[in-house]
């Protein structure tokens, strides 16, 4: 037989319901802190509304990529004048996209460093100018370090591919970018070491360079990795920096020995200047050298990412920057690492304000705002 209770009268008789003590309902609210993050190191000036990290509500990018590609790199007063231009325009795009007022958000962040000194003030300014006047905590962040943090963004709009949960700790990370080669060990949010960098070009940068010897537009990663769908990666055979009992880099041999292969390959010697070579390899050739330098720098970041996997033993590995973005890589991490590495949408490989503000709010947890007063850009800053 089932005994329900329907009335207060069946539940506690002719008791007075006054004679009972009272039952208080708290509601509870569970703030949500949104950051805006301000990134203008080098040519993309980029800001973005993140909600507790990991939650992205809007992306803005602006390039003043095209403004470059006639020099084969970037000139930093001409990325400096374009961020003056579009910051304003930027940052009013990432408020409108995620729907919010100023009165929504909680904390600003800025990159302070590395990065070209022009394009750095342009943001650092700008953030403190906006921190000051609406009341707002600002976060300095270092701009090597967001990349990692463009990994732990897991949720937003239906348009990004994004890991299905953050990265566990303690976690491996490699940084490929046309400025930077580091490999971090990050044990906790406020606890991390760099164990590896390059001794001297960044491979984004050795991919640009050996582009534009074989005359493949700006920027070199994406040109040379259409390139080398054609050609043979074993046609050349190049170096790979053998750096004993490190997890270093070193891009500078490899890139001179792809022109010295060149060279060879039209017939000349070691006179004949790299500007020369575009007018002088043919199709197959350039095809060729694109496949067997990517083949080879790949390697040489899986090698030592692989050696450093072995080592430390961390629970998960991911890879930032623009590098990041290639499929080749990706492919060659597969096959290599036993641990797993979820990858972030390629448009949060490259810059972005999305990593400026999900860093932000891991170090809002252990660290205090910045001084508006006293925060000025370091373009050298290191890890």
């Amino acid at each position: 037989m089932a005994i329900g209770f329907n009335t207060p009268k069946q539940l506690f008789g002719n008791k007075a319901l006054d004679d009972f003590p009272k039952i208080h309902v708290f509601k509870y609210t569970v703030h949500l802190m949104r950051i805006l993050g301000i990134e203008s190191s080098a040519d993309e000036t980029a800001a973005a509304v993140v909600e507790n990290g990991e939650r992205l509500l809007s992306n803005a990018v602006a390039s003043s990529l095209d403004l470059h590609i006639a020099f084969g790199g970037i000139v930093p007063e001409i990325a400096a004048r374009s961020h003056l231009e579009v910051i304003t325009p930027v940052i009013q795009d990432a408020l409108n996209s995620a729907k919010c007022t100023w009165n929504d958000i909680d904390a600003t962040a800025v990159t302070y460093g590395p990065g070209l000194g022009g394009s750095l003030l342009v943001g650092v300014v700008t953030a403190k100018t906006l921190a000051q006047a609406l009341n707002k905590p600002l976060y300095a962040i270092n701009h090597v370090e967001a990349h990692i943090y463009a990994n732990f963004i897991t949720s937003g709009p239906a348009s990004y591919q994004l890991p299905a949960k953050p990265p566990a700790l303690p976690l491996l990370a490699l940084i490929v970018s046309g400025g930077h080669s580091h490999l971090i060990y990050l044990k906790n949010h406020d606890d991390y070491k760099v164990i590896g960098r390059t001794l001297d070009d960044a491979v984004g940068e050795a991919f640009d360079k050996v582009a534009k010897m074989l005359g493949l537009p700006y920027p070199g990663g994406p040109s040379i990795e259409k390139m080398a769908i054609k050609g043979n990666p074993s046609a050349f055979k190049l170096p790979r920096a053998q750096i004993r009992n490190s997890y270093d880099f070193s891009f500078s041999g490899l890139k001179t020995a792809v022109l010295r292969a060149a060279q060879t390959a039209v017939g000349k010697d070691y006179t004949l200047p790299s500007s020369a070579l575009p007018e002088l390899l043919s199709e197959r050739q350039k095809a060729d050298l694109a496949a067997s330098f990517q083949a080879t720098a790949l390697e040489s970041l899986v090698n030592t990412l692989e050696k450093a996997a072995q080592d430390y033993s961390p629970a998960s590995v991911v890879i930032g920057g623009g590098v990041a973005a290639s499929q080749p890589l990706r492919k060659l991490v597969k096959t290599r690492l036993k641990t797993g590495v979820d990858y972030t949408d390629v448009g949060l490989c490259t810059d972005n304000g999305a990593m400026v503000a999900s860093l932000a709010f891991y170090k809002s947890k252990n660290i205090s705002p910045s001084d508006i007063d006293t925060l000025d850009i370091d373009p050298s800053l290191s890890m």
